[in-house]
């Protein structure tokens, strides 16, 4: 799919209804799907990822449906299922039916919540997305699935294929780009697709952020179980803090581009602060350039330092004026601030799911998740090779993160890569692998 360059402008309608991204192959049939029975309220949940982001995403939707019931759940350790559990049942003890035959343990858990929901809630590293979501889709169950949607290039592809065979199979598939489902983004963007700031000129995002948590390691663990617990610090799982949380940011000009992916990236990057080794193989800082083949140029910077200024912000500049995304704020020839209600953005997505699986109302989400995962994936191959990373080269990429045995014994951590010096993921006499 190529932009056009006659025009930057992208219509209400297209605004509203999305667009088929990533390719334009034909959908095939993979026969009848399941689809909650009308003459039953009870949506049946399952969760897969019991950490704190799933067992938000499962407190969630238990706020947003009354009739929705948590019969299910599985993470690749005991502990954590059974912390979600316990923290579940606080609130909400009467729609929290998970009896010990259907908690699941290990890494194979995923195999069995998805046989056993209506819908199913993937949380888990995001290294295992693209196996979860495709289980998923087999399973004929509805998805909602955490951000990023990959690791790598072999990954995403994965993703977006399952993605495409859910639509087939009329099951919603709902993303974590939770600012897509905010009311306060959703009319800020209206303002901006109605021409309130022009002609789109240029687009800047910033997410600075401190440092996260860190669970150490204990003697017990093998170096699988350390990883997976400290899974923030390892390529494989996260795909760096660029992928698993910056990738937020470049949604947000995703969106204002129509949901096509740059035609090129030139990043930066780099360790300063977290250069333990306990910090695996991933950077703390990138700097990136975007380029659209229509002339439109984005900037896009994060870092997870200690003790410096934090700041998460989005602007998308135009020939009339400017939008303030996060401050939900047109200045220029328009000045408009949202006043609206607006509601918890993680409840909302989850509201909009169980209202397209009641209503038989299919939403996907996939391709567009995809473009940002790839836009993601591009910034952080360029950093780490130091080269212009083009959209066609990520999208053709071999380089698998993914061990090639998932056994609870060593694991090796790959080398931090130092950019035009070879890599896993480039190779100096061939170029980017």
């Amino acid at each position: 799919m190529t932009q056009e360059n006659s025009s930057n402008k992208v219509s209400r309608r297209h605004f509203l209804k999305g667009s088929t991204l990533l390719g334009a192959a034909a959908l095939t049939s993979f026969g009848e799907s399941f689809v909650h029975a009308a003459s039953s309220d009870e949506l049946r949940v399952g969760l897969l990822g019991c950490g704190g982001r799933g067992t938000g995403a499962a407190f969630n939707i238990l706020e947003a449906d009354p009739h929705a019931k948590i019969v299910t759940l599985g993470d690749a350790f005991e502990d954590q299922l059974s912390n979600s559990l316990r923290n579940l049942k606080k609130s909400f003890e009467d729609r929290v039916d998970v009896p010990a035959d259907r908690q699941f343990v290990g890494l194979d858990a995923y195999k069995e919540v998805v046989k056993n929901c209506d819908v199913v809630l993937l949380a888990s590293p995001p290294g295992f997305r693209p196996m979860q979501i495709e289980a998923a889709v087999e399973a004929g169950v509805h998805i909602f699935a955490e951000k990023p949607f990959a690791t790598d290039a072999p990954g995403l592809r994965r993703a977006l294929e399952a993605s495409k065979k859910a639509k087939a199979k009329n099951l919603t598939l709902v993303s974590g780009f939770c600012y897509r489902y905010e009311a306060a983004k959703i009319a800020t963007f209206e303002q901006i697709f109605n021409g309130a700031i022009g002609d789109i000129v240029a687009l800047q995002c910033t997410y600075n952020a401190g440092t996260l948590w860190h669970r150490g390691r204990q003697d017990q663990w093998t170096d699988l179980e350390w990883q997976m617990r400290n899974w923030l610090y390892f390529a494989w799982l996260s795909g760096d803090h660029v992928v698993e949380q910056s990738c937020h940011s470049l949604d947000k000009l995703l969106w204002a581009m129509g949901d096509v992916a740059p035609s090129r990236v030139t990043a930066s990057g780099g360790r300063i602060q977290r250069t333990d080794a306990k910090y695996g193989d991933i950077y703390d800082h990138f700097n990136s350039a975007l380029e659209w083949d229509n002339g439109i140029r984005g900037f896009h910077s994060c870092r997870q330092l200690g003790g410096s200024d934090t700041n998460v912000s989005d602007f998308i500049l135009g020939t009339k004026g400017q939008a303030a995304i996060m401050a939900h704020r047109i200045s220029g020839a328009t000045d408009w601030r949202f006043e609206g209600e607006n509601e918890n953005m993680y409840v909302s997505e989850m509201r909009a799911l169980s209202r397209a699986i009641r209503e038989n109302e299919t939403i996907n989400d996939g391709q567009r998740a995809c473009e940002s995962t790839l836009t993601a994936l591009m910034v952080r191959n360029s950093a780490y090779t130091g080269k212009v990373v083009t959209r066609e080269q990520m999208l053709n990429s071999q380089v698998d993160l993914m061990p090639k045995s998932l056994e609870w014994g060593p694991l090796e951590v790959r080398p931090v890569p130092i950019p035009g010096m070879p890599s896993a993921y480039l190779d100096p006499a061939k170029g980017l692998l």
